[in-house]
């Protein structure tokens, strides 16, 4: 099991996207371009986690683009499981929502509601997997190694189960917490939230891919 210095991956990864954006200008508008036309940023992710240290160029955009689509299908692959559930769950719920009576509208909400922690459940932990598989098809290029689950566990194992999910829950709940502040932003100044997120966003993408590679290479190569 690896030791993660949080506090060292968040210093590392605040002072990478800094030293990226900071007086760079043309750079943080094209990130934003690319944010818009998302291939081009997964594309640009993936250059993040194979490792370029300081950020990489914004060029090449034919290749970036097809990157970005690549490991658009490996995130799309992993989310079928909760694709399905979402379309079962909801397609269920509005089938059955016209039949309900007075007295079975609580065991409906109830279904509802156990059904919907199931879907957060397998959504997470989907998740979970994602970050670890990103990287290892940066690094391998290959998309079957996305899903070569036996050294992907292996892996976070290396890291430690509870000390990764922690790692990026920090990281989850911090973006978050952005989001519902510029909104709220928003809802009281009128389109102020929105821009505000804007000129954050380049920041974020490549602070937190940069916080998913070095979590990753905490466990030493794979």
């Amino acid at each position: 099991m690896s030791r993660v210095d949080s506090s060292k991956i968040i210093e590392d990864s605040f002072g990478y996207a800094k030293e990226g954006l900071v007086g760079k200008w043309d750079t943080w508008i094209l990130l934003i371009f690319s944010c818009i036309i998302f291939p081009l940023y997964l594309g640009y992710v993936l250059r993040i986690f194979r490792g370029a240290n300081p950020s990489p160029q914004l060029d090449n955009w034919g290749s970036m683009f097809i990157d970005g689509i690549k490991l658009f299908i490996v995130g799309l692959i992993y989310s079928i499981p909760v694709l399905i559930l979402c379309f079962v769950l909801f397609g269920s719920a509005d089938m059955i929502r016209s039949s309900v009576s007075p007295s079975t509208i609580g065991g409906f909400v109830i279904a509802v509601l156990l059904g919907a922690i199931i879907l957060i459940i397998v959504a997470i932990i989907t998740w979970l997997i994602i970050m670890t598989a990103g990287v290892r098809f940066a690094r391998t290029d290959s998309i079957g190694e996305a899903f070569n689950f036996g050294v992907i566990f292996t892996h976070i194992g290396k890291i430690g189960w509870m000390t990764y999910i922690i790692a990026l829950l920090m990281i989850l709940i911090t973006l978050v917490n952005i989001v519902i502040i510029c909104l709220v932003i928003n809802m009281v100044i009128p389109y102020t939230g929105v821009i505000l997120l804007l000129i954050l966003l380049p920041f974020l993408c490549l602070f937190s891919p940069r916080y998913i590679t070095l979590l990753y290479e905490s466990a030493g190569a794979a």
